[in-house]
Formats: C-alpha cells, sequence, structure tokens
C-alpha cells in the first residue's frame, strides 16, 4: 500500500483579522461611513494552514501566538479542520491583528500589526528531508532564511510583502509565488529557479529562470473578498507540484482553488479536496 505523502509544513504569520466592509475605500484623510465590521482568524501562515488542510486533509503550521483569547479561539479553529498547531508558540506579545478594508468589489488594504509574528524562532522545530515547507514574509526574512538553511526538502516562499530578498535565499527556494506587482517590484525574482506569479482574474504564470513556461487564464466567477484567495492559491499550487501535475495542470488548479476562495468572505475559505477541482468545475 502507498504511504501518504507527509503533511504540507507552512511557517508563517497568524493573526486575528478585524474587516471592515464598505462600498467603496476611502481615500487619505476621508472617512467613509455605513461599513461592516466582522472578526475572523486569519494571517498568510494560519490562511495557508487552513487551506491545505482543507484540501488535503491535514497540514502543519509553525508560529507565534500571544497567551490570549484571540489565539485560544484561533488555534481551536485551526485544530477542528485538521492543522497541526504543536509547533506554534505562546508568546509574551499580544496575537497578530490585521486592519483590513474591503470595498464592495472585493478590493483590499491591509495594515498588519505582527505581535508576537515578530518573535517566531525555528527552536525545537524539526524539519525533514521528506517535508514540503512553505513560507511567508510576514514572520520576517531572517526566520524564513534560518529555515531555508535547515530544511534539506522542497521549500517554496511566497513573498509577500515584497521587499529585497538575500541571493541566497533565491537560490534556495525550489518555487517562489508572488503576484505581478510583487514580481516587478523584485528583480532579484528574474532569474529565481521557478516563479509563480498570478494576475487576479487573469490567471497565473510559472517562470523557469526567467523564462515563461506555462500560462493559464483565470476563472470568471462572483467576487465576494480576495483576502484569502493568494493563500488558497499557494497551498494549492505547492500540492499540486507535489502530485507531480504539469505545470499548466497546476496552475489551473490552483487558479480554481482561488477562485472558489474569491466567492466566501472569510479569510480561510470552505475548500473541497484538491481532487475536487481536477475538473472545470469552482466550488464545493
Amino acid at each position: 500500500m502507498a504511504t501518504r505523502p507527509r503533511p504540507l509544513v507552512i511557517l508563517g504569520s497568524i493573526n486575528l483579522d478585524l474587516i471592515a466592509t464598505a462600498e467603496r475605500l476611502p481615500q487619505p484623510g476621508e472617512t467613509v461611513g455605513g461599513g461592516v465590521l466582522t472578526r475572523q482568524p486569519g494571517g498568510k501562515g494560519a490562511n495557508q494552514a487552513a487551506a491545505a488542510a482543507r484540501l488535503d486533509g491535514s497540514s502543519r503550521l509553525v508560529g507565534a501566538v500571544g497567551d490570549d483569547e484571540p489565539a485560544r479561539e484561533m488555534l481551536a479553529a485551526l485544530t477542528a479542520i485538521g492543522v497541526g498547531t504543536v509547533d506554534v508558540a505562546i508568546r509574551e506579545e499580544p496575537t497578530g491583528t490585521a486592519l483590513i478594508l474591503v470595498d464592495a468589489f472585493g478590493e483590499n488594504e491591509i495594515v498588519v500589526c505582527p505581535g508576537a509574528n515578530s518573535h517566531v524562532t525555528l527552536d525545537g522545530i524539526h524539519l525533514d528531508h521528506d517535508d514540503l515547507l512553505l513560507c511567508q514574509l510576514e514572520v520576517g526574512v531572517d526566520v524564513v532564511l534560518a529555515a531555508s538553511r535547515r530544511h534539506p526538502g522542497f521549500l517554496a516562499l511566497n513573498a509577500t510583502p515584497a521587499q529585497p530578498l538575500p541571493q541566497e535565499l533565491v537560490t534556495r527556494c525550489d518555487l517562489v509565488i508572488v503576484n505581478e506587482t510583487e514580481y516587478a517590484s523584485m528583480p532579484e525574482l528574474a532569474h529565481a529557479r521557478l516563479v509563480a506569479v498570478t494576475f487576479g482574474a487573469e490567471g497565473s504564470a510559472i517562470f523557469e529562470q526567467g523564462k515563461l513556461v506555462a500560462r493559464v487564464p483565470g476563472e470568471k466567477v462572483d467576487v465576494v473578498n480576495t483576502i484569502g484567495a493568494g493563500d488558497a492559491f499557494c497551498a494549492a499550487l505547492v500540492l499540486a507540484l507535489r502530485a507531480r501535475m504539469s505545470y499548466p495542470d497546476a496552475l489551473a488548479v490552483a487558479n480554481r482553488v482561488g477562485a472558489h476562495a474569491v466567492t466566501q468572505a472569510a479569510s480561510q475559505p470552505v475548500l473541497s479536496p484538491l481532487s475536487h477541482y481536477l475538473t472545470g468545475s469552482v466550488g464545493s
């Protein structure tokens, strides 16, 4: 009997998302009324771990939270959907918080208050050669660089928020995932081993050492919220590549997962198993 692959390991942030939804986003110095406030679990690390668990049955999260009620609520919710949280450290600092504005078209603006996310370490964390590790930059490039040196296996980096990357990290990554704006602002990625670039509703592409090797159009859906779409895309793409799908097929599956995510208001949307997205359908 075939051995089941190890759960995807995600090193990243865990935030409480405070989301104000209004007809439009305010201009600098402007107040927009009539908003609706919601409170939900978020953080790119937690979002990607939740997506991976829903797509693959389980995942493992490495991060940090405060000793507070939001952390207890979020960790309980993650555990309930199959995210392993034993590697989430409890710090003296409060759990990270993201202040998010969303307009009627699903576009958003986000300010992140990192809190405990600024104190993530790899103390006591074991990474096996068979582990697939997916990181982001909300926990700091130094932590990600340390993980890249320690981890002997596959390393994927969702390089957001965009910032200059050490050449050592770019060279080490098996896969970097960015959106088109991030790709344009990070010239060091031009000759990275493998870069997946998302173009919103226009789909996604893969560049191998700067050369376009695959591009797949996006899925047309009614957009409710784009916050969790990129995170769902990242988890799906890594899992699809683990399954040895071709680049076009892997992008198509990840596009469908991202499209399903934007039809929901949650930062950690409910997703179907990855196999559901092998066809052209979007949704549960």
